[in-house]
């Protein structure tokens, strides 16, 4: 139940083993890290599962999930302002709840980020293909293309988008923030262009039936639509990197959620006003069908594929940028091998702890079925999501005079909805998922006690 004060937490930012993080990011950088992590496949394939179940309403469903996710948001804003390192949620449970429950919620990170980035990998390789279909009329073989319980072998393409994000990661953060600039700009272009295009079809006859499964049908859709928020907290593992973090982070964490919940309600909009709702079931590429049906032409939809070729692997670039943070936080408090804390001194970037990641990643995108494990993703986000409420209480109460750049407002009530929220969102997960949760939950405690809890930099020993 160790606690590391919040003192030594912002002392040592950007301290590692031979070197410092450099300090190299502004608001808007970080602001596009969040973005780049959020704004992905989940606009490119989620209205074929979600508009079914709510209609033209989805739009209120975006709202919904993303007023859901703002609770989070403002604790996260926060709690980022306050303590700028680069652990996010684990290191705020490690300075408010203790180290067990923040190893619980770093274990609980490395799931969320490792699965994700295998997992969006994936799915790279199958809008490479649509890119190369519709430009040079030649596709990956599904042996080289789809993974491993898809009729594949080894799935060729997600390992290079995930070996690409290594190499501009090994860049150094100023670089990679730089990428990752250029590739957002690039997906919000694209479904721009997919609002314009489209609008010349949209009939106001497709909203007529608005809200035909009622409020019912709304909500399951925003369940469903959340996870579309996920990413958001990105930002926060870039605190050790960011020129002036107590000022940028929180402004970077709310602007970002505003855009992306802008664009998703921009793009819903307009996608059910040009195609009947009913039509939208068991489409994963809708908004490319609703291009080709508008124009009769191909064309917009290769630009809306090579859009989302551009939109995944920014979505691989960041996520796989905050998992290899998270490392390094918990590295420097001897939780995991120091390897994962070693710096670069010219690059300013942790090489070692990039490569081990990126090749764990990359060989599990390639070469494992994920099934169903993709979905851990969303419960290990919750739980961290949970904790990070829970963490803005208890700091509020134990250090109340604590310099805050940024404010939750109505503490703490909007942390305590922010957490029911998050408990609500977990129990409607399936039992499969939850098994998958409490099999790694246990995996990480035997690795805490065997490892963690005697190499710990707060351990006897080690003071």
């Amino acid at each position: 139940m160790r606690r590391k004060p919040v003192e030594r937490l912002v002392a040592e930012g950007g301290k590692g083993e031979g070197g410092s993080l450099r300090r190299s990011m502004g608001m808007w950088q970080l602001t596009m890290i969040s973005i780049g992590a959020t704004l992905g496949t989940g606009i490119f394939v989620v209205l074929g599962e979600a508009v079914p179940d709510a209609g033209p309403a989805v739009i209120l469903s975006f709202v919904i999930a993303g007023i859901t996710a703002l609770f989070s948001a403002l604790s996260y804003a926060e709690l980022a302002g306050t303590i700028p390192v680069s652990g996010s949620s684990y290191s705020y449970a490690y300075a408010t709840l203790g180290e067990l429950i923040a190893w619980v919620c770093g274990w609980c990170l490395i799931l969320e980020y490792g699965v994700s980035v295998a997992a969006v990998a994936v799915g790279w390789g199958q809008y490479l293909n649509e890119l190369l279909s519709g430009t040079i009329g030649v596709t990956i073989p599904d042996a080289l293309s789809q993974p491993p319980g898809s009729g594949g072998i080894f799935n060729l393409p997600a390992l290079l988008v995930v070996m690409l994000a290594m190499v501009f990661l090994l860049g150094g953060a100023k670089e990679s923030a730089r990428a990752n600039t250029i590739m957002v700009a690039v997906k919000i272009v694209a479904l721009l262009l997919f609002c314009g295009v489209a609008l010349q079809g949209v009939k106001s006859g497709n909203y007529a039936n608005f809200m035909p499964m009622g409020m019912a049908g709304v909500s399951a859709a925003g369940a469903t639509l959340f996870f579309s928020y996920i990413g958001f907290d990105a930002a926060s593992t870039a605190g050790e990197e960011a020129r002036n973090p107590q000022r940028d982070l929180p402004r970077a964490i709310m602007l970002s959620l505003l855009i992306v919940t802008t664009l998703y309600c921009l793009v819903a909009a307009v996608a059910v006003g040009a195609l009947p709702w009913q039509r939208f079931k068991g489409s994963e590429a809708a908004l490319a069908g609703i291009l080709k049906e508008v124009t009769g032409q191909d064309v917009w939809a290769v630009l809306l594929a090579a859009g989302a070729v551009v939109a995944i692997a920014s979505v691989v670039l960041t996520v796989l940028y905050g998992q290899t943070r998270i490392l390094f936080a918990m590295s420097r408090d001897g939780l995991v091998p120091r390897v994962f804390s070693k710096v670069h001194p010219k690059s300013g970037a942790p090489r070692a702890n990039t490569v081990i990641v990126s090749l764990f990643c990359g060989v599990l995108a390639a070469a494992v079925p994920l099934g169903q494990l993709a979905d851990a993703t969303s419960i290990g986000t919750l739980f961290a999501f949970a904790l990070v409420n829970v963490a803005v209480i208890v700091l509020r109460r134990t250090r109340p005079d604590m310099p805050r750049s940024f404010r939750t407002p109505l503490s703490p009530l909007f942390p305590a909805v922010g957490f029911l929220l998050c408990v609500y969102m977990m129990g409607s997960l399936s039992p499969v998922t939850w098994a998958v949760f409490g099999i790694w939950m246990v995996v990480g405690l035997v690795v805490y006690f065997g490892y963690g809890m005697r190499r710990s930099r707060l351990a006897p020993s080690e003071k």
